[in-house]
């Protein structure tokens, strides 16, 4: 959280501040109980829930702001889980929190207060709607590759690196292909790491620990991926944002790299004039862009833009967790694709840019 309360403007931190104090004079019990560290805490979750609304309210998408709060009412419920009547008090503190949050939008007139009291009370029918459903639903894949799912798992949370590693070894020698390997074991299995961590079952030092050693056992894969015929053809990736999640768009272009394209993997908090420069200077045929935390989108947007404007023909991908909590925000940008699976979007390469444009 922390790498995005840098960014917020003054006129964010004076909404914040508004709120903050409305909520402790209606909260007397907060007032006189909470120590300057749970004041701080508080203060830093206005600041969140602000920049999920504002970038809702930038892009004219409520599910940004909707989908968050369904996410952030069942982490605090997870939180309290074991406190009588926690569930009761979230959703109350929450829906008094955005009446408040609605209370400061209708008398600031430059902030075009209705299209934000609405983002607002989509929230709110959200809350009440988790309220009345079950916090533990049922999110549970199964498939043939459940039981070694489990099983990768299961190392990952005992810490016992060794066993996880050669787990994965003996997948690399087995007859399943990289693309399952990389989408359907690996990747669900590191979504789950995240729904652990959601439900306050795991560390976030647990979490980091689970993805840097699956990050090494996805090494364990370069020399079969650099071994595969060439196909001629480019693609550079970066994950947009100073946030650090970029596991996702790593196995991306590790798999284009697999099925011949050569792929640029830039990393993470790349700025602007550096993609920009990579492009003019690596001369991909097509553009990979991860967005993870949706405050973010605005910056990709600004990217996507630029890069158009300088490379008006070149192929832009988007995709990542941001992209799949909108509502098809995608369509309204200058892009020619987005989709949360890789199998997809190498086939859409090979049919829109392979076949149409062969080179010799």
């Amino acid at each position: 959280m922390s790498s995005l309360l840098h960014l917020s403007s003054d006129r964010t931190n004076d909404l914040a501040e508004r709120a903050f104090k409305m909520q402790l004079s209606m909260n007397q019990e907060i007032s006189n109980t909470y120590t300057e560290r749970q004041r701080r805490l508080m203060y830093e979750g206005i600041l969140y829930n602000l920049s999920y609304l504002e970038i809702a309210g930038k892009f004219d998408d409520e599910k940004i702001f909707v989908e968050y709060t369904r996410w952030l009412y069942q982490l605090l419920c997870y939180l309290a889980k074991n406190k009588v009547g926690s569930r009761i008090q979230t959703h109350h503190r929450l829906k008094q929190h955005y009446q408040i949050l609605a209370k400061i939008y209708a008398e600031m007139d430059d902030l075009n207060p209705n299209k934000m009291l609405g983002i607002l009370q989509k929230g709110i029918e959200a809350l009440d709607q988790e309220q009345s459903l079950p916090l533990d639903r049922a999110n549970h894949k199964s498939d043939k590759y459940e039981n070694i799912r489990r099983e990768y798992l299961n190392y990952l949370i005992k810490s016992d690196t060794r066993s996880a590693i050669g787990l994965v070894q003996n997948l690399a020698k087995s007859n399943i292909v990289i693309d399952d390997i990389f989408q359907n074991i690996l990747q669900e299995v590191m979504v789950e790491v995240g729904d652990l961590w959601h439900k306050n079952e795991i560390s976030v030092d647990k979490e980091h620990y689970c993805t840097s050693t699956t990050q090494t056992a996805l090494s364990q894969f370069y020399p079969v991926i650099f071994e595969r015929p060439r196909n001629g053809f480019k693609i550079l990736t970066c994950s947009v944002g100073s946030e650090l999640h970029e596991m996702g768009i790593r196995m991306l272009s590790d798999l284009f790299e697999y099925h011949g394209w050569d792929s640029i993997y830039l990393g993470a908090a790349v700025p602007q004039e550096a993609i920009l420069n990579a492009i003019l200077e690596n001369k991909p045929d097509f553009i990979g862009l991860s967005v993870t935390m949706p405050q973010h989108l605005e910056l990709c947007h600004d990217i996507v833009e630029r890069i158009k404007d300088k490379f008006p023909d070149l192929k832009i991908a988007v995709g990542g967790r941001a992209f799949a909590s909108t509502s098809d925000l995608w369509k309204k940008w200058d892009v020619d694709i987005s989709t949360q699976n890789a199998t997809q979007l190498i086939e859409w390469a090979n049919q829109n840019i392979i076949l149409k444009r062969e080179k010799p």
